[in-house]
């Protein structure tokens, strides 16, 4: 990922919630507590981050030599991620508005114009963009210095505008504006039960792991993370692969926009997602666990610390488990800094282990060469609350619910143009229509968007589909569009999203999805041609066959679905002209805008 946030400044910090602030900064006591342990590059970033705003040429010096690191790797690393910064702050506050299609419907933009004009010339250099924060169900939303803040209106806006103007710190600000809500319309197997901590392992360890592989077998539970891989293969490959060390790890990088199930079940069913990570340990034999958390979900953060504490003192974690001699795990969280090609589970991995989040050649495959390697098992924090319902029901009990090839429930983070965003917890199988009518969406819907901007635009017609992996499979994000939305503008804020956090690995997907951009962005202005369609045709199917990894692959797929199936759409916004012409100045300034971090209408020809 190029890794900055939209306004091309970087998000620098003052403080951050969770993160224990070193001031003044004592990078030896900072390097002694992580054990000088290079795979922890990234939470030492994150931290000389809180405590400073930035992270300086000294500051990364002096990381490389007490890591031994080379420094280019410390610093490739530290300009990699979007939520840390080399550029000295203007500032103590940094504002990001989120910016996906859901939230620039909400008002998103209405109201960042609303803050600058409160804060004056300097607001330039302090708030910008964002993608997805993981709140679409309460939009729109910003982050400040890292520290969400939902449910933003013109009153609100006023409120935080004021506190920055006194520059009030932040724990003195209200503690209503950072109030997250939970809203969960629709509960079943998995967020309508509250296991207590360890019920569910307790009964995986009367089966032995073995047994619990077999009741995996039996339940049929396929991932949740979007690919639907058996969760049973996966597993039985990491415990057959070849090594003593074995490790689990939580993919709880949600950053699919409109997604934001994980934030929930973290907060509401954290014990079964922690049973179920225990339960994999014991089954494929690992050690260690990691929580991978999204760096937007800071909120969340000190709540798992202190569970995980709390599971110590009840020997649900750490030496001989629950008094089973040899059985020894323990889990830590790692926070991530804002990439969303870290949610791809190798591009996770090498981020875990203190380096760029760039995606692996595969094969091999985590089960086999996961972190440092060795044999990792990787699931999402859906699936690992799966897995505790599994080992106190059975895998056939667990089967009989859903499909006889999508078995179980699945959780749907609703959100858009309909009365009841938030969580719908469905049998798999249920069809797009049963799902809108639960969320009020109402007759005049245009589209769906299943699964995030990687998922698949559903058209009318086809509102009888079934969500479930033999036909709609979603990563868990339904966003509804009436009829009244632009869904050109929809594709182009999807094509800019792919834009902005392609990593740059390859060249097809950072050359292509950046001119996908423009040729989507033509049409979105009407300025577009027939030539900029079939050039953008050409451009999604570049991307799909050509691309190192799953983003660039599907970076293309918002447009071509719009051409597929709402083909009128697209065609009344064309220019009469079969060409334009080939040369736009304002077009060729556009590297310029983007070193110098202006986007404003004054950096543009045309604009005042």
């Amino acid at each position: 990922m190029r890794g900055r946030p939209r306004d091309g400044s970087g998000a620098g910090t003052h403080h951050e919630e969770g993160v224990e602030p070193v001031a003044p900064l004592d990078l030896p006591k900072l390097l002694l507590r992580h054990r000088r342990d290079p795979t922890r590059l990234l939470q030492l970033l994150r931290e000389v981050q809180a405590a400073e705003g930035w992270i300086s040429p000294a500051a990364i010096t002096e990381l490389a030599r007490g890591l031994a690191l080379p420094r280019a790797r410390v610093e490739g690393v530290a300009t990699f991620y979007a939520f840390l910064s080399t550029a000295q702050p203007s500032g103590p506050y940094r504002v990001l508005f989120a910016d996906n299609v859901i939230e620039r419907f909400a008002g998103g933009p209405e109201l960042r114009a609303r803050l600058c004009a409160k804060l004056g010339d300097a607001a330039a250099q302090r708030v910008g963009t964002t993608s997805c924060i993981g709140l679409s169900d309460q939009p729109p939303s910003l982050l400040v210095n890292g520290r969400a803040v939902p449910r933003l209106t013109a009153e609100r806006i006023d409120t935080l505008a004021a506190l920055v103007a006194q520059r009030t710190p932040l724990d003195q600000w209200p503690a209503e504006l950072f109030q997250i809500d939970e809203p969960i319309h629709r509960a079943g197997l998995l967020l309508g039960a509250r296991l207590g901590p360890g019920a569910a392992l307790r009964a995986a360890l009367a089966r032995s792991a073995s047994g619990m592989l077999h009741e995996l077998q039996l339940s049929k539970l396929r991932g949740r993370g979007g690919a639907g891989f058996s969760t049973h293969d996966k597993w039985r490959a990491a415990r057959d692969a070849p090594g003593p060390t074995r490790f689990i790890v939580c993919n709880a990088d949600e950053g699919e926009p409109g997604t934001f199930k994980d934030r929930t079940l973290l907060r509401r069913q954290l014990d079964a997602v922690l049973d179920g990570m225990t339960i994999a340990a014991h089954a494929v034999g690992a050690q260690r666990g990691f929580i991978y958390l999204r760096g937007e979900y800071l909120f969340v953060a000190p709540a798992i610390e202190h569970a995980l504490a709390d599971r110590r003192a009840m020997h649900l974690l750490g030496r001989d488990v629950l008094g089973r001699t040899g059985f020894d795990f323990d889990v830590e969280v790692h926070l991530g800094a804002g990439a969303y090609v870290c949610g791809e589970e190798s591009a996770l991995l090498e981020s875990l282990e203190g380096r760029r989040g760039i995606p692996r050649n595969r094969p091999p495959y985590p089960v086999t060469h996961g972190y440092l390697q060795r044999p990792t098992v990787v699931n999402n924090v859906e699936t690992f609350a799966c897995v505790a319902h599994v080992a106190l029901l059975g895998g056939e009990r667990f089967a009989e619910v859903g499909t006889p090839v999508s078995t179980g429930t699945r959780v749907h983070s609703v959100s858009g143009d309909c009365e009841r965003p938030g969580l719908y917890e469905l049998p798999m199988g249920g069809t797009v229509r049963e799902l809108l009518e639960l969320c009020g969406a109402g007759a005049e819907v245009q589209a769906v968007q299943v699964g995030g901007p990687s998922g698949a635009l559903l058209a009318p017609r086809e509102f009888e589909r079934r969500l479930c992996f033999e036909d709609v499979p979603t990563a868990g994000a339904f966003m509804v569009f009436g009829a009244h939305r632009d869904l050109l503008e929809v594709a182009a804020n999807f094509t800019r999203f792919f834009a902005h956090e392609s990593c740059g690995f390859c060249t097809p997907c950072r050359a292509g999805t950046a001119q996908l951009q423009r040729a989507v962005d033509a049409l979105a202005s009407g300025k577009g041609t027939r030539r900029d369609v079939r050039l953008a045709l050409r451009l999604c199917a570049l991307l799909r066959d050509a691309s190192h990894c799953g983003l660039g692959a599907t970076a293309g797929r918002p447009f071509a679905q719009l051409h597929e199936k709402f083909k009128p759409t697209l065609e009344r916004r064309l220019s009469s002209l079969e060409f334009r012409p080939s040369f736009d100045l304002d077009e060729a300034l556009a590297p310029a805008r983007e070193v110098t971090g202006r986007d404003d209408p004054h950096a543009h020809l045309g604009e005042t």
